[in-house]
């Protein structure tokens, strides 16, 4: 069972070791508590045995384990106020109304980085479930085009379309007008349908290559992918803890940050914001994950803020907390 004492003594280690990276010692803690040494060394050890503080090789200092760092999140965290400096911030993006909604998350999360020095990630829905917005042309030779398929979500993929001959740039241009018309708005998902249905019957009252033109495009177009729209901001200020501070630290995070699988690992389906603390991470055993669901203007997703388990726990808790409640307010304001 852990006493008071033990619990403050266990919660004044974590903040110490949080702005220090350093292990936290008996003496440090002597003039704070009011107590010897060697009773504060009597706690210490206890708290060690009870699997919340553990050692280092390099110090006879205690430094929080995965256990201690979870017990401070559920018990000792004390709620910290999103500072007015870090609010401006954040409101001069949500409030601009130039900005799309996802585009004011994704400066949002890079402003969150820039203040945390950790990594921010946004993870859109399913590709699938996004609505054609526009679709852009651009030639790049006689026989060969790039189509650029945006979607509401701002998702961009661009397409080769390969023609089987020499067609007009006039007819290009009608074919793109023809698609922009009847496309946008349509779920990604049913896009190959619409072409065949709605616009095959009738292209051939709009160009004279109407087969080749319709076969090229319904090619490219049928086959978008369906990978999750992720965005990263500050990728690599993970790298800048002292926790990375070898080239094998740096590879292995690197590499878990560019794989599918980070994916799932990243998704929240709950609507609070929790903590993800090493293990319970499941991407790396010595980072954690705040993150949470957010749901605005008939979209949902996931905004996650990556860190060192040595993390600023209740200043990244409630930034996320804010924002949450930031982009749900904008969402029902685009509306």
């Amino acid at each position: 069972m852990i006493g008071s004492r033990q619990k403050e003594l266990l919660k004044t280690i974590v903040e110490e070791y949080v702005k220090s990276a350093r292990p936290v010692g008996s003496k440090a803690l002597c003039k704070k508590f009011k107590c010897s040494s060697a009773t504060i060394r009597n706690d210490m050890a206890a708290l060690e045995d009870m699997g919340y503080l553990e050692k280092t090789h390099i110090s006879s200092g205690r430094i929080p384990s995965e256990s201690g760092y979870r017990y401070y999140v559920d018990n000792l965290m004390e709620p910290k106020k999103i500072s007015g400096e870090d609010i401006l911030k954040l409101q001069t993006v949500l409030s601009n109304k130039e900005l799309e909604l996802n585009d004011a998350i994704s400066k949002s999360l890079e402003i969150i980085s820039d203040i945390t020095n950790y990594t921010s990630v946004v993870l859109g829905g399913e590709a699938e479930d996004n609505r054609l917005k526009k679709v852009e042309v651009v030639p790049i030779s006689d026989k060969q085009l790039i189509a650029i398929l945006i979607t509401d979500t701002g998702h961009v993929e661009n397409k080769n379309v390969y023609l089987e001959e020499d067609i007009p740039a006039e007819e290009i241009s009608k074919t793109t007008e023809l698609l922009n018309k009847m496309l946008v708005g349509t779920q990604i998902i049913d896009v190959p349908k619409k072409l065949e249905f709605d616009i095959k019957p009738i292209i051939r009252n709009y160009i004279q290559n109407y087969e080749v033109v319709y076969n090229a495009f319904y090619n490219a177009l049928s086959n978008f992918t369906s990978d999750r729209d992720v965005k990263f901001a500050g990728k690599t200020n993970i790298l800048k803890q002292p926790e990375f501070n070898t080239v094998d630290d740096v590879k292995n995070i690197i590499s878990k940050f560019e794989s599918k699988d980070m994916v799932s690992k990243i998704e929240e389906t709950g609507d609070e914001v929790k903590v993800y603390i090493g293990s319970e991470s499941e991407i790396d055993d010595n980072v954690t994950v705040v993150k949470t669901k957010y749901k605005a203007a008939g979209k949902e997703g996931t905004i996650a803020i990556i860190g060192p388990k040595r993390m600023e726990y209740e200043r990244v808790v409630n930034m996320l907390e804010y924002l949450k409640g930031a982009i749900e307010n904008k969402g029902s304001e685009n509306n």
